[in-house]
């Protein structure tokens, strides 16, 4: 009987194991099969008109007797009412967010938005983008610029917010709007190019160890991380940057040819107010400001195209959440430690 049961424990754990196994296995060919399909998403859509309606209802709520709120908002169904008998249609402002890294990742999203809403919108209309970056890699911010650029050439009125930044790349998009409004301390400008990437080729030299570089063309490499560059690189490495400035200036005067293109393109930044005297922006207004004055008369609509996740990055989301809880868990609780003790 011992015998049996022992048997029987080996077996039930055999096929635990076994089932296990399959398991993993057929959850990694789902894993590859699903980064295989090329990653869809959907475009939503939000009024935000409803948004600032909400909050002012909600404060009129908690401000005014029941009496008088009830008569403004018959008021204004009434008002809505004959709006709609009229006929007359107001005009439509879209609303997109650029939040950019550096590598311009929300040009994946930017451009599905944009082809979106040239399909409906008109030289009547308007679209405002609310962006903050900071720059990044050229090709990147390059495309996310040609995006806008898609709007001018359509005709339909460009408008964008900075509230906290458009340097570099960011500035390269800004200067495409008709209009550019910005925060007073917003950060404006950085019409420049940098590069850098170290060099440990001493490091190795002193240790015995040999790179080669083995290249087909004059300058397929100029400046290496391994290997040893010659002052011939250098040359070569910064005229590539001074041609690059020199696109970037020519296309920021293109869009905004008020600017002393010469004068604001040294790399400097300045802020918001002081990016006005410099004529980078038109004018000194965050964003809300400016939108809840377009809600008074136009239809705001707010477009976000939502990529979806595979499994695989909704697991790395997840982790990463969790990660992120239990540090800020852990900090929180030594910081009450420090402050008690």
């Amino acid at each position: 009987m011992d015998f049996l049961a022992d048997y029987a424990s080996f077996l039930a754990k055999t096929v635990t194991l076994v089932v296990a196994i399959i398991v993993v296995l057929v959850a990694i060919a789902a894993l590859r099969r699903g980064r295989a399909k090329q990653a869809g998403g959907h475009l939503e859509v939000h009024k935000l008109n409803d948004f600032y309606k909400a909050l002012r209802e909600r404060l009129e709520l908690a401000i005014w007797d029941k009496d008088t709120y009830k008569a403004q908002r018959k008021r204004e169904a009434k008002a809505a009412k004959q709006a709609k008998k009229s006929g007359a249609e107001k005009p439509r402002v879209f609303v997109l967010d650029f939040d950019g890294d550096i590598k311009a990742s929300a040009v994946d999203n930017l451009r599905h938005e944009i082809t979106a809403l040239l399909t409906m919108a008109t030289p009547k209309d308007e679209v405002v983008v609310r962006l903050e970056s900071g720059g990044g890699m050229v090709h990147g911010y390059g495309l996310a610029a040609s995006q806008l650029v898609r709007i001018r050439q359509a005709g339909v009125p460009l408008t964008v917010c900075v509230d906290k930044v458009a340097a570099s790349g960011g500035y390269m998009m800004a200067c495409i709007g008709e209009k550019i409004l910005a925060a007073p301390f917003s950060i404006l400008g950085s019409i420049g190019v940098v590069a850098q990437l170290p060099n440990i080729h001493r490091l190795l030299k002193k240790h015995d160890v040999d790179v080669e570089v083995l290249t087909a063309g004059e300058y397929k490499r100029t400046l290496t991380v391994l290997g040893e560059n010659t002052e011939k690189g250098r040359e070569k490495f910064q005229d590539d940057l001074e041609t690059t400035h020199e696109l970037f200036k020519n296309f920021v005067a293109r869009y905004r040819p008020q600017l002393a293109i010469d004068e604001v393109a040294t790399g400097e930044v300045w802020l918001g107010t002081a990016a006005l005297g410099k004529q980078l922006i038109d004018e000194i207004k965050t964003s809300d400001e400016y939108l809840a004055e377009r809600a008074g008369e136009c239809e705001l609509f707010q477009l976000h195209y939502a990529q979806k996740k595979s499994l695989p990055e909704r697991f790395g989301m997840a982790a990463s959440g969790a990660l992120e809880h239990s540090l800020l868990k852990g900090w929180s609780r030594l910081n009450e430690q420090r402050f008690w003790q």
